[in-house]
């Protein structure tokens, strides 16, 4: 079966055909650094980190570039409130975001531009949509003209003469209220660069057309982003980069929203709950089960019990993994062996990265490891533990890498590590009260444990717990 995706510019599920055999490239909309990150943004980064993570697993060279956009109108006003430089907050921010990307998983880009440091390739790509009739300079700033581009409107389904205004239809010098600016002239306390068109600072959407062509070429294979970047974001890079001969993106990938009670989080409605936050009261290994557990293009509702659900399931996949280890006599970290994938999963991710339907074949194994382990059938354990290993490396939830790797249970947290501590003391009265007989109270300790969720094993390796 081939590698799939849902391309939001076709409306269609199309075969992955690179343009250079052997390679892809990826160019993710990244962070505007104007707050620590919620959830919902962070979704955006873990989904597409599954799919870099396939795509190397399916044997591309992957190039992933995840742009920062650190100068926007916010940023600008959150400085200008504070009494601060714009670049405190886009780098206290810009960390933010860095922190949640490592506490959850997701592998380093290969390259992480900074709108600002490149103005220069900005200014050109604008000097040639000027040339070539698309763009134009009006009292210092620059527009690009909608109703030059023909296929203005293709990616969002949008016909022009549907579409409201584009900010300020009164700008001086504005030709059409639809028309987008590229840049901004220099408004007084604001940061500014010099251009041929005077001071000023970048729009947004000029950013990523010109940072995608310097790091990816004017042709590239994936575009992604949330779904609310389509129209005008997306739609907005397309127009610039195709009008000034750019081929731009071969297919284009969209995730869904993280909601809560219906609503798409957001900071505007009071409901964001941020990443900083989260991972204190829930293990970051789970929260990434949780969030990469949908279909990338599926809305995701965020509660609590819906977390604490999903991170049941991702304790009986450790759970099981750990104790077959253990049975086996191997030392962690265990080898990945990639062709123990079952063809199961294999095809699920080639279809357009179905993880729901993934992770049900990596449930499968784990029921049916868990038989072996109980029937002390070595050879089912060793297959079953071999093949859930292979399948949650893929997605990032191997607990022996980082950055869950811990030498205690097989989480990576500071969480896991002080109940691991605690169990452990408890667990240790109950050896005591088997040593001198008294085996009402080690079975009542182990009755305790278990009504709290913690199960308790006595193996030939020793006593071992799990959370169910």
């Amino acid at each position: 079966m081939a590698l799939r995706f849902y391309d939001t510019a076709t409306r269609s599920v199309r075969d992955f055909v690179p343009i250079q055999d052997g390679k892809a490239g990826i160019y993710l909309c990244g962070a505007t650094v104007q707050a620590a990150p919620h959830v919902g943004h962070i979704r955006s980064g873990i989904a597409f980190d599954v799919i870099r993570r396939w795509l190397t697993a399916r044997g591309y060279d992957v190039s992933f570039v995840r742009n920062v956009t650190d100068i926007d109108d916010k940023i600008i006003a959150k400085a200008a409130e504070a009494g601060i430089p714009y670049w405190v907050v886009a780098i206290e921010n810009e960390r933010a975001f860095a922190r949640a990307y490592d506490v959850l998983g997701c592998l380093p880009p290969t390259y992480e531009p900074r709108a600002t440091g490149h103005i220069p390739e900005m200014v050109a790509l604008m000097q040639r949509l000027i040339d070539a009739g698309h763009a134009y300079a009006a009292a210092g700033d620059v527009y690009f003209d909608v109703k030059s581009y023909g296929a203005y409107g293709a990616l969002s389904g949008q016909r022009l003469d549907d579409m409201l205004e584009s900010g300020d239809s009164a700008a001086a010098g504005k030709r059409d209220p639809r028309d987008f600016a590229m840049w901004k002239a220099a408004k007084p306390g604001e940061p500014a660069w010099d251009t041929p068109w005077g001071g000023g600072r970048p729009g947004w959407h000029v950013e990523c057309s010109a940072m995608a062509a310097k790091y990816l070429g004017p042709a590239f294979d994936i575009h992604g982003g949330g779904l609310d970047l389509v129209f005008p974001h997306h739609e907005n890079e397309i127009a610039q980069s195709k009008a000034a001969g750019d081929g731009f993106a071969n297919y284009w990938l969209h995730n869904a929203w993280v909601t809560t009670a219906g609503e798409k989080m957001s900071k505007s409605l009071g409901n964001s709950l941020l990443v900083d936050e989260v991972v204190q009261r829930v293990r970051p290994v789970e929260l990434r089960y949780y969030l990469a557990g949908s279909h990338y293009r599926s809305m995701l509702e965020y509660s609590d019990d819906n977390v604490a659900e999903a991170g049941q399931g991702y304790r009986r996949i450790e759970g099981f993994l750990e104790r077959a280890r253990e049975s086996q006599g191997i030392s962690a970290p265990p080898a990945i062996r990639a062709d123990a994938r079952p063809a199961a999963f294999d095809e699920a991710m080639d279809d357009d990265i179905a993880v729901p339907q993934a992770l049900a074949v990596v449930h499968e194994h784990v029921r049916q490891g868990n038989a072996a382990l109980a029937a002390d059938d070595a050879a089912g354990v060793a297959d079953a533990f071999d093949a859930v290993l292979a399948m949650v490396d893929v997605l990032g939830l191997n607990p022996w890498s980082e950055p869950w790797a811990s030498a205690g249970s097989g989480g990576g947290d500071r969480h896991v590590d002080v109940i691991d501590a605690l169990v452990k003391v408890v667990l240790a009265q109950r050896t005591e009260a088997r040593a001198r007989k008294d085996y009402a109270a080690a079975d009542a300790i182990r009755d305790d444990l278990d009504r709290i969720g913690i199960r308790v094993e006595d193996t030939a390796h020793g006593v071992r717990w799990s959370l169910d």
